[in-house]
């Protein structure tokens, strides 16, 4: 099953999908696993918008809610010494009955970096940081 799914965009996920898909014993390969970029961390304000085609879709993220789960990923990041795109492929990774999160690259050292998240290991405390970040 796919489903658009990360950590702001969990809603619909969350509360319909997620119960069903576990007691159905489906996998799940979320697709826009680093919501167009957002979570890459690399557009924080509007003057963001400019580093790449994708640029102009984030507007929408840019709210309480999206700065509070920058925030948490930085943290995060910081303490596992990895991205914050490595920390949000690894929160859905970590999630149960999450299959394969879907992310592009768009060269080949965004492909190595995300690669870099299966080596990524979030303990019990970083994964309720960004879930309480991004509820």
């Amino acid at each position: 099953m796919y489903s658009e799914y990360n950590l702001y965009a969990r809603s619909g996920y969350d509360a319909a999908l997620e119960p069903l898909c576990r007691e159905a014993g489906l996998g799940v390969a979320p697709f826009y696993s680093l919501a167009s970029g957002f979570l890459t961390g690399k557009y924080r304000s509007e003057a963001d918008f400019g580093k790449s085609p994708r640029g102009g879709r984030m507007s929408s993220y840019l709210n309480e809610r999206g700065h509070s789960i920058l925030s948490a990923l930085d943290e995060a990041a910081d303490e596992h010494h990895a991205t914050s795109a490595q920390i949000a492929l690894a929160w859905l990774m970590a999630r149960p009955g999450l299959t394969a999160p879907i992310a592009s690259a768009t060269s080949l050292e965004q492909l190595a970096e995300l690669m870099g998240a299966a080596r990524v290991e979030l303990d019990e405390d970083t994964i309720m940081l960004l879930d309480a970040a991004s509820a």
